[in-house]
């Protein structure tokens, strides 16, 4: 089975427009996403709708979706993202916020190989950052392979018997990682909409689990259409700056 895996697109429909346009000539079977559809951007409704069409065989929630559709208030965002919260749940069409509102939490178990979450496995708002949370996250993971997003860093960790190994973003435009039996690992594609390890270019991977492999792709997208439509918003200036620096 080949999966598309988006994650954190923030409501930037430029980068997902990019990446579904490039997956769909590398070819998959099926759609994995690993939350936060909306935030920060300018296109919520938009996004939702492009994520309904792919009809994703598994989806989990993510901490500004859940804000954005008015479950949870944003008590831990900072000001800016607390703007953009407030602006997306008032723009939301009510189908998109009920429909948002709906998605489970993870992580969700999609076949013998793949499971997926936002956070983590043991807290969908946990961020996965170092080795420690990593090992953590992939003594609690039930399969082989568990794919997650939340902090927008794209990242893999492998676990075996007798080793640790991580390996960050890499600057070329694929990052090939290769699973070996016997071991888990845990790995993020990084974000489609807001990347924040200092790359602009859009983030999303393609697993294939027949042949044992994740492929994580950066490409670049139209970045200043979503900066003019960020500022036609009216939403803070920092959001569409930001864009241009991947941070």
């Amino acid at each position: 089975m080949r999966y598309l895996v988006l994650t954190d697109i923030h409501a930037n429909l430029e980068a997902l427009d990019t990446c579904l346009a490039d997956a769909l000539v590398r070819t998959y079977d099926a759609t994995l996403v690993l939350g936060d559809l909306v935030g920060y951007g300018p296109d919520p409704n938009a996004v939702v709708e492009r994520v309904q069409a792919l009809q994703p065989i598994a989806i989990v929630r993510g901490n500004h979706d859940k804000v954005a559709c008015g479950l949870e208030q944003a008590d831990g965002f900072n000001s800016v993202a607390k703007t953009a919260a407030a602006w997306s749940l008032d723009i939301l069409q009510p189908p998109h916020r009920e429909w948002l509102a709906a998605l489970p939490e993870g992580p969700i178990l999609v076949d013998a190989v793949v499971e997926i979450c936002h956070g983590s496995p043991f807290d969908e708002d946990a961020y996965v950052f170092d080795e420690l949370d990593a090992v953590r996250a992939l003594k609690v993971a039930m399969r082989p392979l568990c794919l997650f997003g939340h902090t927008h860093y794209p990242a893999s960790f492998e676990l075996s018997a007798e080793t640790f190994d991580r390996v960050e973003s890499a600057a070329e435009p694929q990052m090939r990682i290769v699973m070996r039996e016997g071991c888990k690992y845990l790995v993020n594609p990084g974000s489609v909409g807001q990347p924040r390890d200092g790359d602009a270019r859009a983030a999303y991977a393609i697993v294939d689990t027949k042949q044992h492999r994740v492929d994580l792709f950066r490409l670049k997208y139209p970045v200043d259409v979503t900066q003019a439509k960020i500022i036609d918003a009216g939403l803070p200036e920092v959001l569409a700056q930001r864009l241009a620096l991947g941070r």
